[in-house]
């Protein structure tokens, strides 16, 4: 049966034209898909776009929009392509994920590294498979194809800025590969989430990324109360938080978290992720209530996670519960 797809175009470096001052979104969704005739003998599909810009301008407010569009029409397709630009496309996919979970049906998020006009673009390829991958009968959830990958929305990591391999699956095997015009798994395709797709549709925006670097001010968190309510912050190795002037640190996350706020403890190395209890510098943070472990995270999909648990709840158990839950393959389980 010919599957029914939904292009939600968004702009990007895959729309984008150079005018003079630089690239920027310029094509439409239907403009787009005109570059790739052959998508068209994959399936029926329509466009919509909510939005036509460059990504690094791609906000929460944005995330919803586009989670939006694909609630409002989900019951009328099969399967849906976000054409997005590649610098935050690793937190949209993270954020749909959380947006929209336990789809039966599949989400990709896809885009270029260099505009759909380009005599050389990877945009073609990457539509297409996208395209592909969006009309199978065993895809599903929210991902990212690109490159000739398919990574879980809560895995993707743009590590390259120029190559067309442009992600990698961080922490976690790629869902599939695309060959040409096939599809190769790793294994049995993960069966559709329970109880159907659910939707949410609130996000707490007041969420700040803190990198720990030698000799940092521990009073940095005051500074950050007033307009944050999380903190994420990237530990040294795999979860070091320095215990010199007197416990400064220490003083300053005990305050943060009794205070009634969030912190997330991750690691800034980006593989293989944090345990808090190998290290005497670690374990003093291993039990004390308010603060949640990142695991192997991506600091991407933890920003996003922590956004949609608060914009569910307050209650420190309940957000706890929402946060250690797995989601999209998010996270391994801890032991």
């Amino acid at each position: 049966m010919r599957k029914n797809i939904l292009i939600v175009a968004t702009g990007g470096t895959i729309a984008s034209m150079e005018d003079g001052r630089g690239l920027a979104p310029a094509l439409t969704g239907e403009e787009l898909t005109g570059y790739v005739p052959e998508i068209a003998g994959l399936c029926d599909f329509d466009i919509v776009q909510p939005m036509n810009i460059d990504s690094t301008n791609m906000r929460p407010r944005d995330w919803l929009r586009i989670a939006e569009a694909i609630r409002q029409r989900y019951d009328a397709y099969d399967g849906f392509v976000v054409l997005h630009g590649t610098d935050t496309m690793a937190y949209t996919a993270a954020a749909l994920s959380y947006l929209i979970q336990g789809s039966p049906k599949p989400i990709v998020l896809t885009g270029s590294q260099r505009p759909m006009a380009n005599p050389f673009t990877d945009a073609k390829v990457n539509l297409y498979q996208s395209m592909l991958y969006a009309c199978d009968d065993a895809s599903r959830d929210v991902c990212v194809v690109f490159g000739g990958q398919v990574i879980a929305g809560t895995r993707a990591r743009k590590q390259r800025t120029m190559s067309d391999n442009a992600f990698i699956s961080l922490n976690f095997p790629a869902v599939a590969l695309v060959r040409n015009k096939r599809i190769v798994r790793a294994g049995m395709p993960a069966p559709a989430g329970s109880g159907g797709v659910r939707f949410s549709d609130a996000l707490n925006e007041r969420v700040f990324v803190l990198k720990l670097t030698p000799e940092m001010d521990p009073g940095i968190f005051d500074v950050l109360a007033g307009s944050y309510d999380a903190v994420i912050m990237e530990t040294f190795g795999i979860g070091g938080i320095p215990e010199y002037d007197n416990g400064s640190y220490k003083r300053a996350i005990f305050d943060w978290v009794d205070a009634g706020r969030t912190l997330v403890l991750t690691t800034q190395v980006p593989e293989e992720g944090l345990d808090l209890g190998v290290y005497e510098v670690g374990r003093d943070y291993l039990e004390h209530p308010g603060i949640l472990r990142g695991g192997d995270m991506s600091t991407e999909a933890l920003v996003a996670k922590t956004m949609w648990a608060l914009g569910q709840t307050s209650d420190p158990g309940r957000l706890a519960q929402l946060f250690y839950q797995v989601i999209n393959c998010d996270r391994l389980p801890e032991d």
